[in-house]
């Protein structure tokens, strides 16, 4: 069984601005791990895609899977602590989520991670972001997305019902608490997707 959330349909405005995250709504999915939803908190954030897709310095990667080599399906590009974002209003999100959840995260985000998802062919497969800190510690992976929609799917992974997002065109998604060591997320491959998508996933330090 799987719990469908409506996304955004279009943007609200043509300007590219944040709005406020009071509107957030918090689900607890059990065994420590929520998500926050905001829906559209970027407004114009098409004019936002297509300066991401067309001035980041995207790279294809290759990973190792049964003996062979093969491309991983989507493009990459990271930020560190150091490293300046692509874009001001990246500062600006990274900031405000800073700010927002500095009582429960107690630690700033410093890291940017973009995904670059060209069509529906383009797919990540189930994992939680168990690299670093987030292996042994409750934390935070924020996820703001531009472009036309695409569904996140989360699972538990002991097993039990999922939950899918579709997520686009503005749209804020945070996993917290326990869900990258008690639940999985995966972008799935689609015949259904309307066009590409970019998601910026904002982390702490030490959480990959």
């Amino acid at each position: 069984m799987t719990t469908h959330l409506q996304g955004s349909l279009f943007d609200q405005t043509d300007r590219l601005a944040l709005g406020s995250l009071d509107g957030i709504r918090r689900t607890r999915l059990g065994q420590g791990a929520w998500l926050d939803v905001l829906p559209g908190w970027l407004g114009g954030s098409d004019t936002l895609f297509e300066q991401l897709a067309a001035e980041v310095p995207w790279r294809a990667e290759r990973r190792t899977m049964y003996d062979q080599v093969v491309d991983i399906p989507r493009l990459l590009a990271f930020y560190g602590r150091d490293d300046a974002l692509p874009h001001p209003v990246l500062d600006e999100a990274r900031e405000a989520l800073s700010a927002h959840y500095a009582t429960e995260l107690r630690e700033p985000f410093t890291t940017a991670g973009l995904c670059h998802y060209r069509d529906g062919r383009d797919s990540v497969a189930w994992h939680g972001d168990r690299i670093g800190r987030g292996a042994r510690e409750d934390t935070m992976v924020a996820i703001l997305s531009v472009g036309a929609p695409r569904d996140l799917l989360l699972r538990p992974v002991r097993g039990g019902e999922s939950v899918r997002r579709p997520l686009g065109h503005g749209d804020l998604i945070v996993m917290g608490g326990s869900c990258q060591r008690t639940w999985e997320h995966c972008v799935p491959k689609s015949t259904r997707a309307a066009g590409p998508r970019i998601s910026v996933q904002f982390r702490p330090h030490g959480v990959r």
